[in-house]
């Protein structure tokens, strides 16, 4: 019976092992990891937004108001046979053989003055204008001088129409309707002109607040964070310091200059009590 015991203990023994070896080992504990902090909300700064596109130089055809520059030259062309056409006009006035009074005479030379001035005028600003003809500057100055030119013209027409011959008068009217006619013809131009100059003033103003923004989103992250100071006392210079008060027996603060001023004086004391001893009748 014995070695048939031992055999079965030595079969039973390996069977023990292999077991134990299967038993899963609990993992090792993970060391503790701090928890982490939350993070500040700070301002977020976006992308820039897209920026409209800038108002092109070339303008398609067809746009209302909008002249070719060869458009705005035969119109100013025009505009200089009117004015030709109106010294001529003026060129054959004889004011002084009219049977008016002085005063009105006065008055008509006066206007006439005046208007030839201004004809001198509208011809410097047109022919700056034919060098120019997108200029919206010179384009304003000719379309208002046409402006000065119209009332003094109609005031001439009048008193030739008046003082001189109805006919010769109504000469001058038709020109002063060719003028306002080729006024209203150039004001579409200057009106396109004033509208094209505001688009490009817009997008001028909105790349300018793009690249503003373009740039602070950049430096945004290279700006170094404010560092605190330390509260420190200021210390004046200078001033007279209050002398410190003296502290008494009973443990609060006296002033030496108000201790004076409350003590009696000593012999003041030693006077009174003299007189005080004298007054007194002796003991019996």
């Amino acid at each position: 019976m014995k070695p048939s015991v031992l055999v079965l203990l030595f079969a039973f023994i390996p069977l023990t092992v292999r077991a134990q070896s299967t038993v899963h080992k609990a993992p090792p504990d993970k060391p503790l990891v701090a928890p982490v902090t939350q993070e500040i909300e700070t301002e977020k700064i976006g992308a820039p937004a897209t920026t409209p596109p800038p108002v092109t130089a070339t303008v398609p055809p067809g746009t209302p108001g909008y002249l070719e520059p060869a458009q705005v030259k035969a119109l100013l062309h025009k505009l200089w046979l009117t004015q030709f056409r109106i010294n001529d006009l003026l060129a054959q006035l004889q004011p002084e053989k009219w049977r008016i009074p002085d005063v009105a005479r006065k008055s008509f030379g006066q206007t006439l003055e005046s208007l030839h001035q201004a004809l001198s005028s509208e011809e410097d600003w047109r022919a700056q204008f034919d060098v120019r003809p997108d200029s919206l500057y010179l384009g304003f100055q000719t379309y208002a001088a046409i402006n000065s030119v119209l009332p003094r013209l109609e005031g001439v027409a009048q008193s030739v129409a008046q003082y001189e011959n109805p006919s010769f008068g109504g000469q001058y009217s038709q020109a002063a309707n060719q003028l306002f006619d080729m006024q209203q013809a150039l004001q579409p131009h200057v009106a396109f002109l004033l509208k094209n100059q505001d688009g490009v003033m817009l997008a001028a103003q909105t790349n300018l607040a793009s690249c503003q923004n373009e740039l602070g989103f950049a430096m945004h992250s290279r700006q170094e964070k404010a560092t605190p100071m330390k509260n420190i006392a200021p210390v004046f210079k200078g001033g007279k310091h209050a002398q410190p008060a003296t502290e008494s027996a009973g443990g609060t603060k006296t002033d030496k200059s108000n201790q004076k001023q409350r003590s009696p004086d000593k012999t003041a004391i030693d006077k009174a009590a003299a007189t005080s001893s004298q007054k007194s009748p002796p003991a019996k």
